[in-house]
């Protein structure tokens, strides 16, 4: 099934003939570069049927549908997926830059964190994307973590493993991965793999767990730190951890790194009532933007009147 009137550019076998090379192994399945011999490159997701809950072929094919209808620069296009009895692909563009992951922590000769201008450009990406799912759509990621979030061409941030959640049977948090489990929002977190299905469906993800784990990422652009290592402190304690790890000289560096992370500290709020919207959020990045443009312009400014002074 091709997506939002995509073109049939490929049959099913000639996706099934396709080189594969294993590129991850995510909480529902395992993701694979196919290299088509039509010159096509795509990432192939290959879906756990054991993680999915029974779902039927129904609604999933009603739900991916209407995930394969998303449309956002700063979201990884869903093209097509597949169903039969035992097998599940979803087909998404392949993005060759790799992901946000590997670029904080890929590098073990990385002596600090992204400067604060990345760690901006990256979370306006990701928050465009989410406020997208959000407002247009009334959808819920569900998964964001630094490893769904892609390079695209351009370098723009963008998001994958989107609305897939609501599909899988939730799995006790204690035999997750430690990281994984960091990026939920505590109201989501299932302590038993007993739940009721009343129960589960209560902890399903919502926007305001898509806004946690935003909070958590942020952190870990700011400190170049995995969740699991992120450290549990006030807010003012907080912020001279984060300054302790990184070596931004720079005194207004400083201070839109501090406005970065009362954004990550109000996202991260353990009661969902208290955290902001992905909409609020992404305008509060945006005026972030917008000052750090302003001082650039003043400081332009100035340095071009000092030069025709000293003229």
């Amino acid at each position: 099934m091709f997506c939002a009137g995509e073109p049939q550019l490929y049959s099913l076998d000639q996706l099934m003939r396709a080189s594969a090379e294993l590129l991850g192994k995510g909480t529902i399945g395992k993701t694979y570069k196919a290299v088509l011999d039509i010159r096509l490159i795509a990432s192939v997701k290959r879906l756990d049927a054991g993680k999915l809950g029974g779902t039927s072929r129904e609604v999933f094919e009603r739900h991916l549908e209407s995930v394969g209808a998303l449309r956002h620069p700063n979201l990884v296009p869903l093209r097509a997926f597949f169903q039969a009895k035992d097998e599940r692909l979803l087909v998404y563009d392949y993005q060759p830059n790799g992901s946000v992951f590997s670029l904080v922590h890929g590098k073990s000769t990385r002596a600090r964190p992204l400067h604060w201008t990345s760690c901006l450009k990256i979370a306006e990406d990701v928050a465009q994307g989410l406020s997208y799912i959000h407002q247009a759509w009334k959808l819920v990621h569900g998964n964001l973590k630094s490893s769904n979030v892609l390079l695209g061409s351009n370098f723009e941030a963008c998001l994958t493993d989107y609305c897939l959640s609501v599909l899988a049977t939730p799995t006790p948090t204690s035999e997750a991965d430690p990281d994984s489990t960091a990026y939920k929002a505590p109201e989501t977190r299932t302590n038993s793999s007993n739940d009721h299905d009343h129960y589960r469906q209560r902890r399903q993800p919502t926007p305001k767990s898509d806004v946690y784990a935003f909070g958590v990422l942020l952190v870990e652009l700011l400190t170049g730190k995995p969740p699991s290592q992120h450290l549990v402190l006030a807010p003012d304690d907080t912020m001279e951890w984060v300054r302790s790890l990184r070596e931004d000289d720079c005194d207004d560096g400083h201070d839109k790194m501090a406005m970065l992370l009362e954004v990550a500290i109000a996202c991260s709020s353990t009661s969902p009532e208290q955290r902001p919207t992905m909409w609020q959020v992404l305008k509060m990045l945006q005026e972030i933007k917008e000052e750090m443009i302003s001082s650039m312009e003043e400081v332009e400014s100035e340095l071009r009147r000092t030069h025709m002074l000293a003229s």
